[in-house]
């Protein structure tokens, strides 16, 4: 959320009317005059940038302005300010002429650099990026002076074939690879010059250069990398950290042939052979040619692109080697961890290129994860030499279980709460999802760890986790899984008070009771020996210990003052997107066994969640909705769980707690309780439900004598009806007028009518009913029947006479 005065001005930005913004743009056009750019002109040109950037839909502006807005970004004397925001702008409205723009590209890198970005975000096709792409190309061909190399050529370049790909040819190609081969191995060793004072009475004079020296201090002993420290550094060790910058981008666009990976094709002999020459060439006109290794010239004889690949590879093991350096200052201990995981990256790039690399690198990449093995602040890179061995154990015959293993069990168990880590582990379990579940099984068993991820970053992973929890569903742990789902906002308080109690000493109940009553309390549990056993389950880092646990109540009631806990309450809210995507593809591989499994546990936890506002009634709304798609997939359900159906249908209190999951089932029961879904279904059976559910229509029918009797919806009642109904279709016994009748003569089964309608008429006045049918004890005194005005009968014909001849008094 922005703040309120930001707010307030992007509002106002929203709705600047048309006449308004021509007003303004009119002024900003006299104040863009080359004597009157200043301050003023900058606050303009930042106003009018927040309005055309403060709506989704491009704003026109005025002819004049843009062509001023192009002076001013074209100019190599305009101050970069100003063309910084130029540039900003002709991004936003609506697009321009990109010929135009490129009609006189000029020779200053920074206005260069500046319009690529205008050029880049108008361009409608590749042939509006070709001009700027030949003038980075020009730039990179020509020998240039070393202060004439631009730094945003190689940055400018990368922005462009990730977009347009196929816009080099294969000249082209060859030409980048050259240059980025000269300038990712044979930079220079020494530190740039540098100015320095000459004291009072001397001008400044030049500091000889200095040999550059590794993280730890040593001289620098092989060629220039990005961890090599110095002062300052020349303009080919710039575009040496440049390029490999965008190596590894390179060659995943482009193939070993020069062409991209979706249009690979070989080249031809007599080109591969006039390649070499021109390499060879560009190599010998080299200024640093002096540093060229004894085993380069075997490499000279390479293709273009083939020498770059060879070259980078080097380049990586040389930066794994210089991560093992101990480094001076903490920043350069950073550096040596992203270099180890884009080095990584790029040699397993590499190998799948060319697998010849494979039984080369492995060496390197065995020694790296043993020395990584087991640091917690290295979790990072063990990542990409776990992709290492995924793509590559199998071509070097190397086994790769145990680095799995350690991977699965102790990442997301000690660093659930690094932000980073957990983006890039999930990034690597989803692009590698097939793979994982097919050939790595520490992986589907990991899914208690996994889980930890979301249940501590619920709100930032859930598309994430719907596309990744299929691969995790296996036929032997789904029920786990399902259950370990229902507790996942009971893990996310587990994790809040497993990662407060390492925070704050045990011994320190003043910093604890800081952090609140509840919490506190919480805490105090947490450390107790007897509830041990259930934080450790509810903790556990791989699945098999056992689908649940039977003091699950417990844990709930232990953390209950959690409940209201923001990440909790946020981790409750993902878990029914979660529970839909689960049963969506557990019914694609479940048999009929694990299919009665999962009705089971849709009953027993249907009173077994943690107690969570809108939380139990989100998941019931699940458990309906697959619990109808379960029975209709196997209807043999009804049958197979009748013992356990019985007695949750025959269960008035299932009612109160959760009517509509009950009545849902009643439904399911009256739909497929059939033979003609089950040649099991007897008689019996039905007979069974059909008294079982007869006797909770009644109980719940029953007018009660309470100042506030229980309400049931009338959707409840007709369903039970319903169901009834059906069942009595099936079973004849259940039908008893026609056969019962059928028994008895006119005048008996006339009697019996008559006396069935005095009955439900007498009801229909409690009072009286009772009066009549259960008089007091005195009722055996001679009294009653022979004192005219107490006797039974005259009251009952009394009562009689009320009911018949004046039925329009009684109540409807």
């Amino acid at each position: 959320m922005y703040a309120a005065a930001t707010e307030s001005l992007i509002k106002q930005a929203r709705e600047i009317k048309e006449e308004d913004l021509q007003k303004f743009c009119g002024r900003i056009i006299k104040q863009l005059h080359p004597k009157e750019l200043g301050g003023e002109t900058v606050d303009s040109l930042q106003r009018l940038h927040l309005i055309v950037s403060a709506n989704k839909y491009a704003r026109e502006l005025p002819s004049d302005l843009v062509m001023n807005l192009q002076t001013v970004l074209c100019s190599s004397s305009s101050p970069e300010q100003l063309q910084v925001l130029s540039s900003s702008i002709l991004q936003e409205i609506f697009p321009l002429s990109v010929p135009s723009l490129c009609s006189d590209l000029s020779q200053d890198s920074r206005v260069i650099s500046h319009l690529a970005s205008v050029v880049l975000s108008q361009a409608g096709n590749k042939e509006d990026v070709i001009p700027l792409c030949h003038r980075l190309l020009r730039s990179l061909e020509s020998r240039l002076s070393e202060g004439q190399i631009s730094k945003h050529t190689l940055p400018i370049l990368s922005k462009i074939i990730s977009v347009y790909p196929e816009i080099l040819t294969d000249d082209q190609l060859n030409l980048v690879s050259r240059k980025l081969v000269d300038w990712l191995r044979y930079a220079s060793v020494q530190q740039g010059t540098s100015m320095s004072s000459g004291g009072f009475f001397s001008g400044p004079r030049t500091r000889q250069p200095a040999p550059l020296t590794e993280v730890d201090g040593v001289v620098t002993g092989d060629f220039f990398t990005v961890l090599c420290v110095g002062q300052s550094y020349t303009e080919d060790q710039w575009m040496n950290m440049y390029t490999f910058s965008m190596i590894k981008s390179w060659l995943l666009t482009y193939d070993t042939d020069g062409t991209t990976n979706a249009e690979s094709a070989p080249l031809i002999g007599t080109q591969v052979i006039q390649l070499q020459h021109q390499d060879d060439r560009s190599e010998l006109d080299s200024s640093v040619m002096s540093m060229v290794s004894a085993t380069s010239s075997s490499n000279r004889l390479l293709p273009p692109k083939e020498r770059l690949r060879e070259k980078a590879f080097e380049y990586c093991q040389r930066l794994i080697e210089q991560s093992d350096r101990k480094a001076l200052k903490r920043m350069d201990t950073e550096l040596q961890k992203a270099c180890i995981v884009e080095s990584v990256s790029i040699m397993d790039i590499i190998c799948g290129e060319d697998p010849s690399y494979v039984y080369r690198a492995f060496p390197s990449i065995k020694a790296l994860y043993r020395r990584l093995n087991g640091d917690i602040s290295q979790a990072r890179a063990l990542l990409p030499i776990a992709q290492f061995y995924l793509n590559h154990s199998e071509t070097a015959a190397v086994d790769s279980e145990a680095v799995f293993s350690q991977l699965f069990r102790h990442c997301p168990l000690e660093q659930f709460n690094e932000p980073m880590l957990t983006f890039e582990f999930i990034r690597f379990c989803l692009l590698n999802a097939s793979v994982l579940q097919d050939r790595v099984a520490p992986y589907r068993q990991s899914f208690p760890n996994l889980l930890k991820f979301l249940a501590w970053n619920s709100p930032g992973l859930i598309t994430e986790f719907v596309e990744l929890l299929p691969s995790l569903v296996a036929p032997e742990t789904a029920i786990e899984l399902l259950h370990t789902l229902l507790d996942l906002p009971c893990l996310a308080a587990a994790l809040d008070l497993q990662h407060r109690s390492a925070c704050y000493h045990a011994s320190d109940h003043t910093t604890w009771n800081q952090q609140g009553a509840k919490i506190a309390t919480c805490l105090d549990a947490f450390h107790q020996p007897s509830y041990r056993g259930l934080f450790l389950y509810i903790l556990r880092p791989e699945a098999g210990t056992g689908d649940t646990i039977d003091r699950l109540k417990m844990l709930h009631e232990i953390v209950a003052d959690m409940a209201e806990s923001p990440r909790v309450v946020r981790c409750a809210q993902v878990v029914p997107v979660l529970l839909h995507v689960y049963f969506n593809t557990v019914t694609q591989i479940a048999d009929e066994k694990l299919i009665n499994h999962l009705l089971l546990v849709l009953l027993e936890r249907s009173s077994l969640l943690y107690n969570i506002k809108t939380f139990n009634t989100e998941v019931q709304k699940v458990f309906i909705t697959h619990l109808q798609a379960l029975c209709k997939l196997h209807p043999s359900l009804i049958v197979d769980q009748s013992k356990e159906l019985l007695d949750f249908a025959g269960s008035t209190a299932n009612i109160y707690s959760k009517e509509d999951l009950y009545t849902h089932v009643v439904w399911v029961i009256g739909v497929y309780l059939s033979v003609s879904y089950d040649c099991r279904c007897t008689v019996e059976l039905i007979t069974s439900y059909f008294e079982s559910l007869e006797a909770v229509l009644f109980e719940i029918m029953q007018v009660r004598q309470s100042a506030s009797p229980p309400r049931f919806s009338p959707r409840l009642i007709t369903v039970l009806m319903t169901t009834l109904t059906k069942l009595a279709t099936r079973s004849q016994d259940l039908i008893p007028s026609g056969p019962v009748m059928a028994c008895y003569s006119e005048e008996d089964s006339e009697e019996i009518i008559t006396r069935a309608h005095e009955l439900i008429n007498l009801l229909k006045l409690p009072n009286v009913a009772q009066f009549v049918l259960a008089p007091s004890a005195e009722g055996d005194s001679p009294r009653w029947h022979r004192d005219t005005n107490a006797s039974l009968p005259q009251g009952m014909r009394a009562v009689s006479g009320i009911l018949h001849g004046q039925i329009n008094f009684l109540p409807t």
